[in-house]
């Protein structure tokens, strides 16, 4: 059950109208790594996990702020837009607030389709795909997937802080920050110890018999570019994070084996084909008569 409180986590008012980057805080609303995905995300993690407990708690947790989030930053949007000045200097452009818009760097579906409110687009007007939530109901798979949306999501709100002054939002995003950074380390937290735990473990799946792996290359680090210094690292040389192995240095890939011969597909798909013969023909028409029957 949601229950929603009419408050804010953290102010949400800026300074001055700005609808040009107003479309900028779009893409840290409703973009990839917004926070409509990371919501979402967490929240069918939660719905989708398997083991009650305190990792389910802290994806419930986690996913409701995230929500309060959505608001805040719609919030912000929607006052940086409802009183910006759609027009510029000149009489032609401000008689057409479509123009204004497209020459002021703002977007122009927000005012003629949004009538000048926040929507769940990110900063090209692109609407929010469900295609960019990861649930995989593998919580180490998940909380990895997590830590990186945190990441991602943290480096887009730094890079669009410096391009305001107005303090109110810079207030607010300073405030974004560091939440980004609690859950950042939360999610690893929260992944070492389901390791430590023995509850999952890498590489994902885990569980999967070992029998199934072609254990001769797992560990390898099989150098595909002529890249001289990619031996230098620890994923070349030394022991593998699982504590299961080592890793080794293939300097070039091995000699690679012949393609498989052609196959000849069904002739119904009507794809370009060498000529085929009567027997061919012969044996499809026997099986659409079957298929009919």
């Amino acid at each position: 059950m949601f229950f929603h409180k009419q408050e804010l986590q953290y102010n949400a008012t800026p300074a001055a109208p700005d609808a040009v980057y107003a479309r900028k805080m779009q893409e840290i609303l409703g973009g990839q790594y917004g926070e409509i995905t990371v919501a979402m995300q967490y929240g069918f993690q939660a719905i989708n996990a398997h083991m009650p407990g305190k990792y389910r708690d802290l994806l419930y947790g986690i996913g409701a702020e995230e929500m309060g989030h959505v608001e805040m930053i719609a919030t912000m949007i929607a006052q940086l837009l409802e009183t910006a000045p759609l027009g510029l200097t000149e009489e032609a452009v401000q008689n057409d607030p479509a123009v204004a818009a497209i020459i002021g760097g703002t977007d122009v579906q927000a005012a003629i389709v949004g009538g000048a409110g926040v929507r769940p687009v990110d900063s090209n007007g692109n609407p929010w795909s469900g295609s960019y939530i990861t649930s995989s109901g593998n919580l180490l798979a998940d909380f990895m997937s997590n830590a990186n949306a945190e990441m991602q999501g943290r480096l887009q709100v730094a890079r669009i802080l410096h391009q305001t002054n107005d303090p109110g939002v810079r207030d607010m995003l300073g405030f974004l920050t560091a939440r980004d950074t609690a859950h950042q380390n939360q999610w690893i937290a929260a992944a070492l110890e389901l390791r430590a735990e023995g509850i999952e473990d890498i590489p994902v799946p885990n569980k999967l018999p070992r029998e199934k792996e072609f254990e001769k290359v797992e560990y390898q680090f099989i150098n595909f570019s002529d890249g001289a210094h990619a031996g230098e690292g620890s994923w070349a040389k030394g022991p593998t994070p699982d504590g299961r192995g080592e890793f080794s240095y293939v300097k070039t890939p091995p000699a690679g084996v012949p393609m498989p011969a052609p196959t000849v597909p069904d002739p119904r798909y009507f794809g370009t084909t060498p000529r085929p013969n009567k027997q061919e023909v012969a044996d499809a028409a026997k099986k659409d008569k079957k298929n009919q029957e």
